[in-house]
């Protein structure tokens, strides 16, 4: 069996675009996978398709060999955009060799050790901070805390066990506290990513309004995201103690630093979203610098996410993807989850564009705040050309 094309798709998603590639075969087996280059990741698609000719004509059985070689031809240039691409191709390739061997593709990396995954609503508020965003939802704005708690019930009797959310404030002007990815060099402290007291105080209000609405069974985590540095986080960690946190979330670029705050924090620490390949976790699992390692499958490739998660049992970590997507980056995120002996949770967002599920041929199965792992070859689901089409992307 050889590869005879690759191409990418793209869909509008309300305020990003949901992006894919196609693999066909000469044997007429048709692979997908999805990517992401609406947040930090522009140019994606365009180093995707200087990467398929080099793809087009080899076996799609090749996983590894495959990888091997756009890694080589990458190498100077490693991580970032390049590994998005490369792991866009390798998660297409997996789809095709599932299909071809009439498996899933947790079946290739070990086999299925559940079939039920346990979910956390992802960015719960979120996107119903923002007019627009939320227009997308037809849900009103949340403007109060007590907005917030009803928002915790809403997820309690909807059959989820577990929230996770950013940092809301209320403190005048309803919004997100994001600096971290903002480029706005006044309002919103960049880039001294300072934890002022009216932030601290404003995230331990949400948190214990979203303890009042879920109630006390609920598992809470927050998203500090890059929002502070090593100081910031050890005052946010501190003053979240008193809501039994599942975890805080964090990121940063220096092992160190982390371990630092996972020594002084009352809760468990989740990081290594951004982080691509084994060379690049490796210093955070030797500084024992989180609890929770997350990985993201559509940025690093289900196969080489494996190998991570691999290297993330042997230091004692468990493992959550990162996953905020799709539906088709869900499937492939459960597919690998389901192969991991050391699987903690799985991130899914639940508030979106009406037309998601369309999007696919078979949108995921939740069933008490739980997915329900699919037996159909490859990811289990493909993707819907004909929906794709019928919501182009925006620019």
């Amino acid at each position: 069996m050889k590869i005879t094309a690759i191409e990418t798709l793209h869909a509008d998603a309300g305020w990003r675009n949901f992006s894919y590639i196609k693999m066909t075969t000469d044997e007429g087996i048709v692979g997908y996978s999805e990517y992401n280059e609406s947040y930090g990741s522009r140019g994606v698609t365009g180093v995707i398709e200087r990467l398929a000719p080099l793809v087009v004509g080899q076996d799609p059985m090749g996983v590894e060999p495959a990888f091997a070689r756009l890694y080589a031809i990458t190498r100077q240039a490693p991580n970032g955009i390049n590994s998005q691409a490369i792991a866009a191709i390798e998660n297409a390739m997996l789809d095709v060799k599932g299909k071809a061997l009439g498996v899933p593709v947790s079946t290739l990396l070990g086999g299925a050790v559940r079939d039920r995954l346990r979910l956390y609503w992802s960015h719960c508020g979120t996107y119903r901070m923002n007019e627009t965003t939320a227009g997308y939802l037809g849900k009103p704005t949340l403007k109060s805390l007590d907005d917030v708690a009803a928002l915790g019930a809403e997820v309690r009797d909807r059959g989820f066990t577990a929230l996770k959310c950013n940092i809301f404030l209320f403190d005048g002007q309803p919004r997100g506290h994001g600096p971290g990815f903002s480029g706005n060099l006044g309002a919103y402290q960049v880039p001294e990513l300072n934890a002022e007291r009216a932030v601290v105080r404003g995230a331990a209000m949400e948190m214990a309004a979203f303890r009042e609405g879920a109630g006390p069974d609920m598992d809470l985590l927050l998203d500090l995201n890059f929002n502070f540095k090593t100081e910031g986080y050890i005052k946010m960690t501190r003053a979240l103690e008193p809501y039994d946190m599942f975890w805080c979330e964090l990121d940063m670029f220096n092992p160190e630093a982390m371990a630092t705050i996972r020594s002084k924090a009352p809760m468990p620490i989740a990081s290594c979203e951004s982080l691509y390949g084994l060379r690049e976790f490796r210093p955070y699992f030797l500084n024992q610098s989180m609890d929770v390692a997350i990985i993201d499958v559509p940025w690093n490739g289900a196969w080489q996410s494996y190998k991570i998660a691999a290297m993330a049992d042997a230091h004692e970590v468990n493992v959550a993807p990162h996953n905020f997507y799709g539906h088709l980056c869900t499937m492939m995120s459960a597919q690998f989850c389901a192969s991991l002996a050391n699987f903690r949770i799985m991130e899914i967002d639940i508030d979106d564009v009406p037309w998601k599920d369309d999007l696919v041929t078979h949108p995921p199965e939740i069933v008490d705040g739980h997915l329900i792992l699919p037996d159909r070859p490859g990811w289990g689901t493909d993707v819907n050309e004909e929906a794709v089409k019928a919501h182009p992307p925006k620019r």
